[in-house]
């Protein structure tokens, strides 16, 4: 196995080794679970992927989630993340799958808006486009390692609050359909997510973020815009160029993504897998206390 650095310090391939090497060996597992500690970011490229072989990787990280309704997979473990409609046509640039994709394309964390956060979302390329269609990530670990240290200070004792309505009102109303509102309402997490295995800090923040606890609205999502534009300043990503076959998994406690355009005229279909995150992975250390809690 070979562990190749592809970004600005962070993010790697994973060379020499398939998803099902990772499913039947607790050696290649073990030294691909440091290596997602360490990079946050993991490509394995050119795999032979099946729904049940990402599965089966994906429960090696930890219980997978549900998907929500709302999505394409709802009941199901996997999120299908596609232009192409039932009628095998690319849909028109104002459907509803166009829509939730470009809803994509700002600069996100996964699930930071559930009441189980994820530790990590499992990616897979079925379908990709001549052009465009890249993901590009940010290090939120590293962003969190720039600030002044006065500013970690501060960070480290305050809470966002997260709420998936927040992001798709961005792109447009009523995106976020009244079931799922229902479904997801705001969550509160602590603004920096402390790694249990390394004890590096790294910023939590999303396009879901609108609020900070204790702060007034405007002042407390400007913070959040500033952290933001800070975390995904000029210089800091790494652009995964989709290939087929290609599978990337990153740490949603330490780096946001985006979705990149593609012609809207060309067919995307990528299928998502999202581990929900445990005691284990400092979870319970992201709750606010009690008297922090709102209605």
């Amino acid at each position: 196995m070979q562990i190749v650095p592809v970004g600005p310090g962070f993010a790697a391939e994973v060379r020499g080794v398939t998803l099902a090497d990772v499913v039947t060996s607790d050696a290649v597992y073990a030294e691909v679970r440091a290596a997602f500690e360490e990079h946050s970011v993991l490509a394995f490229r050119g795999q032979e992927v099946t729904d049940e072989g990402q599965l089966a990787f994906s429960r090696r990280f930890g219980p997978p989630e549900v998907t929500k309704v709302g999505s394409l997979g709802t009941g199901s473990h996997f999120i299908t993340l596609t232009t192409i409609g039932p009628d095998g046509k690319v849909v028109p640039p104002d459907h509803r799958y166009a829509m939730r994709n470009k809803a994509n394309q700002l600069w996100h964390t996964d699930s930071s808006f559930k009441a189980v956060p994820a530790l990590t979302s499992i990616l897979s390329a079925r379908i990709i486009p001549d052009n465009g269609g890249e993901t590009e990530f940010v290090s939120t670990r590293l962003a969190f390692e720039r600030l002044a240290p006065a500013l970690q200070h501060k960070l480290e004792k305050s809470f966002a609050w997260h709420d998936y309505n927040h992001s798709r009102s961005k792109i447009a109303a009523g995106l976020a359909t009244p079931e799922e509102r229902a479904a997801l309402p705001a969550q509160c997490w602590r603004m920096v997510w402390r790694n249990p295995v390394n004890g590096r800090g790294a910023l939590y923040l999303a396009s879901h973020a609108y609020a900070v606890e204790g702060m007034e609205a405007e002042a407390g999502l400007d913070l959040i815009e500033e952290l933001t534009e800070a975390a995904t300043a000029p210089g800091t990503s790494y652009m995964h160029r989709w290939r087929q076959g290609d599978v990337v998994m990153w740490d949603n406690r330490a780096t946001m993504h985006r979705g990149r355009p593609w012609p809207a005229h060309e067919a995307r279909l990528m299928v998502r897998t999202t581990i929900s995150g445990t005691a284990a992975d400092g979870i319970e250390t992201m709750r606010p206390p009690p008297r922090q809690a709102a209605e």
